[in-house]
């Protein structure tokens, strides 16, 4: 006897969450023999489907680590390599486009220059002792000084430029 699952909408409800915290909420027999879906006359209609291999393609783990108040000395300001910094705010779509550019210059750079993010909003004493007005802002250091800073988002052409100004000074 084949097995059916229903889909509704809420299942597909935009949520931000962690992404295996996303497979919690997905019916518990996805990947059975016959599946259900809503028809317009709020009827189901049933379908039997192949098995679904779901894979989350947006799910990737950061590279660039988490820095707060209570680190930010140990991380960035006594760190003996260079350091990235970007500033910026959970609600903001622009540092969403930041954050992946950075994650790729963290695995590029790996073991040359050190890369972190500080949410503006939990950790505002730190955004304000470096003037930061507006997210996202990416600011680099070296020696525990601030050396350049990347204000908007910009192509990841420019944080590379800034970053090999300070790996050369």
């Amino acid at each position: 006897m084949a097995s059916s699952t229903s889909l509704t909408p809420s299942h597909f409800v935009s949520i931000r969450a962690h992404p295996r915290a996303i497979s919690s909420l997905l019916p518990p027999k996805l990947n059975s023999s016959t599946v259900s879906f809503p028809l317009k006359n709020g009827s189901f209609k049933s379908r039997n489907a192949p098995p679904l291999n779901l894979k989350v393609l947006s799910a990737r783990e950061p590279k660039a680590a988490v820095v707060t108040k209570d680190t930010w000395d140990k991380s960035i300001l006594n760190s003996d390599t260079p350091v990235l910094v970007e500033f910026y705010a959970s609600w903001c779509g622009p540092c969403r486009m930041v954050h992946r550019i950075i994650d790729e210059i963290a695995a590029e750079y790996a073991g040359r220059l050190s890369c972190f993010v500080l949410n503006t909003d939990n950790d505002l004493p730190i955004a304000e002792d470096y003037e930061i007005k507006a997210v996202p802002v990416v600011l680099l250091f070296k020696n525990g000084e601030k050396r350049e800073s990347v204000v908007g988002t910009m192509p990841k052409d420019f944080y590379i430029a800034a970053i090999e100004r300070v790996l050369k000074s």
